[in-house]
């Protein structure tokens, strides 16, 4: 018996020594494969006498029973050794701060900012929104608006005009969104309230003209409204646009084909430091215009001018941002600089409210 224990001895420290299990698959074949130590030791069984068998059969199977645990174990030591190894290589560290998500690196453009302010604003004031296309037509735009063909007023637009179709009707960019304010009052019956946000465009480059700028519009068509009603509404926007507690505001008579009377709108401000602060001191700025509709634009759209009246204002969505929030050059909204996007920017998850404040 002692060779068996001696055999015990040497495959069980084999198996304590084996560090992987490919070393540890060596050392079973090695005892328990076909040409093993173990399995030659069994095969010797068939050449022993009866007594012999009945004494090292039993003993045979008990060593190699021992030997097959005694691999198991072993398997579990490594398998969980090898499990703790990849997992300390493979870790991660979640003390780490997480990455900038896209929503915190996107901003929110200021024209998109400011129209989101108009609607919240406007909303709290019965308005709804009114839109229409960018390309319309030489009626719609001009004709249906009181421009007659050939008034000199057209001109005044600098319109982009599209090549003639074979009816000799000319599509065109529109200069400003008073067509929406057209197609409202033609599909629509009075009372109306609308405001109409959106892209216009004229032949025009300078610091404060680019060919393409925003330009919000209003107008409220009633049995009973009158100037004093735009007055103010006027000036309830101007306080929750600003974001002050009062503004004062200036009537200058003015022209415009649509409205009779018209009128340039100043508002009282001050000049006196880097930022023009609105509602304080004793500057004045021109910020919009505005005036009562034209009968004959009543007439063109379907209403009777002796039952309805309304009035109507339009303001420049780009130049408003830049008085609000201080931007010196009103070509770089349209440069597409990320690094101006990220300075002027709004958070894209902070939609403006009058309860919690446009800017905050």
């Amino acid at each position: 018996m002692s060779h068996l224990e001696a055999l015990e001895t040497e495959i069980l420290a084999a198996i304590e020594a084996s560090e992987t299990e490919s070393a540890l698959e060596d050392v079973r074949v090695g005892s328990l494969g076909k040409k093993g130590s173990i399995s030659e030791q069994m095969k010797t069984l068939g050449k022993m006498s009866p007594e012999e068998r009945q004494t090292m059969g039993p003993a045979l199977n008990g060593l190699k029973a021992r030997v097959t645990d005694a691999i198991a174990a072993r398997k579990d030591v490594l398998v969980e050794a090898a499990l703790e190894a990849r997992l300390a290589s493979e870790k991660v560290d979640i003390t780490l701060p997480l990455r900038t998500t896209p929503a915190e690196l996107g901003s929110i453009h200021p024209v998109s900012q400011v129209v989101d302010e108009l609607t919240a604003i406007f909303a709290d004031m019965g308005f709804s929104i009114a839109e229409g296309p960018d390309i319309e037509t030489d009626d719609l735009n001009f004709t249906a608006l009181n421009f007659p063909e050939g008034h000199p007023a057209r001109d005044m637009h600098d319109t982009f005009f599209f090549n003639e179709k074979e009816d000799g009707e000319r599509l065109l960019l529109r200069t400003h969104t008073s067509p929406a304010q057209v197609r409202t009052m033609k599909s629509q019956e009075p009372p109306i309230r609308v405001i109409c946000p959106g892209r216009t465009y004229r032949c025009d480059s300078d610091q404060t003209h680019t060919p393409m700028f925003h330009q919000v519009e209003g107008l409220v068509i009633d049995k009973g409204a009158h100037i004093g009603h735009l007055k103010g509404t006027l000036e309830e926007f101007l306080k929750a646009f600003f974001e002050v507690d009062n503004v004062t505001l200036r009537f200058r008579p003015s022209f415009f084909p649509f409205t009779e009377p018209s009128m340039e709108v100043d508002v009282q401000c001050d000049r006196s430091g880097s930022e023009v602060k609105i509602g304080e001191g004793n500057d004045w700025l021109e910020i919009l215009g505005c005036g009562m509709v034209h009968p004959n634009v009543l007439t063109n759209c379907g209403l009777d001018p002796d039952v309805y009246q309304g009035f109507a204002w339009g303001i420049g969505i780009d130049r408003i941002a830049m008085l609000k929030y201080g931007m010196p050059d009103l070509r770089a909204f349209f440069d597409a600089d990320v690094r101006w996007l990220q300075h002027y920017g709004f958070r894209p998850l902070d939609l403006p409210t009058l309860f919690g404040g446009l800017s905050a």
